[in-house]
């Protein structure tokens, strides 16, 4: 998982993409927002949410 952390990060750099980052990290926090609150009883007020 590192190395293709790696890869992506030097990806972005050497094509100048580096404004996918942002992108990228709020779609992974907002997969594990979901994640967490799978089975949580938060999960109807997250869900309202979008």
């Amino acid at each position: 998982m590192l190395e293709f952390m790696r890869d992506l990060w030097d990806f972005m750099r050497e094509r100048k993409k580096l404004w996918m980052a942002p992108l990228i990290i709020v779609m992974l926090l907002l997969g594990a927002l979901f994640f967490i609150a799978q089975g949580s009883t938060l999960a109807p007020f997250i869900y309202t949410l979008f």
